[in-house]
């Protein structure tokens, strides 16, 4: 089936037979300069989040690790997930709104102002020597507020710096560069750490500050008259789009649960330092090992992106997910846990292309905000909350027991969701 009708909306955006005739390429993308200082600015943004990532995970598990064992310390790490989740749980929705009435570019200046602040406030805990995690827990929730303003503002405004031709090119390029950062910030974050978390939080601040400036030289594209229906009408009209556009509730749905099952961001602490015992800079490498495959295979995907049957290849791809993370938990060498993680992180780019794709070809303008707002929850509830399932699990079942739960869980889930929407299966192609 294909993922849009035909778009004639004025703007320059082309019909879907004239995306046929005029197909994009990378060098049209690049032409436009608001596109370009955006995604710069979102690589700034992404290098903050994963160079504190990963200092707060250290610390959070170093800290806990002082009076409680290894699989009470991996819930610490886990409920730390959680803390940035719950925030956004319950801020989401409102950010999605709010990014269909006002400027999204500055929804996500405000955003990056406060994640600035959070890094601020962990410099000053750690240099004082924090000994307790109710402190890290209590500015991790304000980053999610932060996080959960950003990031719907983010994936709606990006579409509308280019037209409807270049989407696809211009989500290739997002994910690089979303991947570029989450392999360069994991490797110099477990280096600041090593040398000093201090440092690893100072360059997360510097880094937001960075993508405040880039966003500065954005052009903030012309307005959809805003609407006369009350917030809650409004939201609830995202929602039920959603629900009713089976294409896009079963791909941000199956990202959900399959990640949230298979993710194993939480318990890569606990493999580096008491399972394969490479310290922090083996750390470093092992989160960005996901981001390495998925950089490598979106250059693949770039050059010869999916032509047919997309739905049933992302299918495939979540199942690939789900097998590797098998592989990485009964992994015992430090080479077979990198490649499996980056055969994971291949396997997910394919997901998120052909994922992004689809929802944000299919889905009007004036209703971005809040369908991306439903988007970027399902994800957080993926990442921050599967965190806290890999921890909760570790408690239960032990890390490894956790990791073959999840690996396991991500393959119950593809296959599940293939029978329970044959559209997305069916999926053929996203012009």
């Amino acid at each position: 089936m294909s993922a849009s009708s035909p778009d004639t909306s004025p703007g320059g955006v082309l019909a879907a037979e004239e995306v046929l005739q005029h197909p994009a390429t990378l060098r049209d993308l690049l032409k436009v300069r608001s596109y370009v200082w955006f995604w710069i600015g979102r690589l700034c943004a992404t290098l903050a989040v994963q160079v504190q990532a990963i200092a707060l995970a250290w610390q959070v598990y170093a800290v806990a690790r002082q009076s409680s064992s290894v699989s009470e310390a991996a819930l610490a790490v886990g409920m730390l997930g959680l803390a940035q989740f719950l925030p956004m749980f319950a801020l989401t929705l409102f950010a999605g709104h709010a990014a269909d009435i006002y400027d999204r570019r500055k929804i996500m200046m405000a955003g990056l102002s406060v994640q600035f602040v959070t890094s601020a406030l962990f410099v000053a805990m750690v240099a004082g020597g924090v000994g307790r995690l109710w402190p890290i827990y209590g500015v991790a929730a304000l980053f999610g507020c932060a996080r959960a303003f950003y990031t719907p503002s983010s994936a709606a405004l990006a579409p509308t710096l280019v037209e409807r031709r270049l989407i696809p090119r211009a989500i290739v390029l997002n994910s690089a560069g979303n991947q570029m950062a989450t392999i360069i910030g994991p490797a110099v974050g477990g280096l600041l750490v090593a040398a000093s978390p201090v440092a690893a939080f100072v360059a997360s601040g510097v880094l937001c500050l960075a993508s405040v400036l880039t966003l500065l030289l954005v052009a903030s594209p012309p307005r959809q008259p805003r609407p006369t229906a009350s917030r809650w009408a409004l939201i609830a009209e995202g929602l039920n789009y959603v629900w009713t556009t089976k294409v896009v509730l079963g791909a941000i749905s199956l990202d959900l649960f399959a990640v949230l099952l298979g993710g194993v961001t939480a318990l890569l602490p606990v493999y580096a330092r008491d399972i394969l015992h490479v310290g922090p800079q083996g750390f470093g490498i092992l989160r960005a090992a996901p981001s390495a495959g998925a950089i490598a295979f979106g250059l693949v995907l770039a050059t010869w992106p999916p032509k047919s049957r997309v739905g049933l290849k992302m299918f495939a791809a979540v199942a690939i997910y789900g097998l590797s993370t098998l592989v990485f938990a009964l992994s015992r060498s430090m080479v077979l846990s990198v490649a499996a993680l980056a055969t994971l992180g291949a396997a997910d780019m394919v997901s998120v292309f052909v994922r992004q794709s689809l929802v944000q070809i299919v889905t009007p303008d004036a209703m971005r905000g809040r369908v991306s707002a439903v988007s970027s929850l399902f994800i957080g509830a993926s990442n921050e909350l599967g965190e806290f399932e890999s921890g909760g699990m570790a408690r239960l079942l032990g890390p490894i027991g956790s990791a073959i739960f999840g690996g396991c869980g991500a393959i119950v889930v593809t296959l599940l969701w293939a029978w329970l929407f044959p559209a997305l299966r069916k999926a053929d192609r996203l012009e």
